[in-house]
C-alpha cells in the first residue's frame, strides 16, 4: 500500500546547475496559436525564459 503522505524525496526541489536559482513564477495570457507554438519547442520553459531575457536585454541596450 502506498504511503498516503507521499515520498519525502518527492518534496525536495529538483537539482539545478544554474548560478541563480529559479524561485519566482510569472503567469500571463497568450493566444491559442502562441501557446501551441511554444509547446512545440524542445524545452518550452527554457524557450520562454530565453525569449524574455533577450527582449529585456534589447530594451536595456536602447
Amino acid at each position: 500500500m502506498p504511503n498516503p503522505k507521499g515520498n519525502p524525496q518527492n518534496l525536495e526541489p529538483a537539482p539545478s546547475d544554474r548560478e541563480i536559482k529559479l524561485t519566482e513564477q510569472l503567469n500571463f495570457r497568450v493566444t491559442k496559436e502562441m501557446k501551441e507554438e511554444v509547446k512545440a519547442q524542445e524545452d518550452p520553459p527554457e524557450f520562454c525564459r530565453e525569449a524574455i531575457q533577450k527582449a529585456l536585454d534589447e530594451k536595456k541596450a536602447k
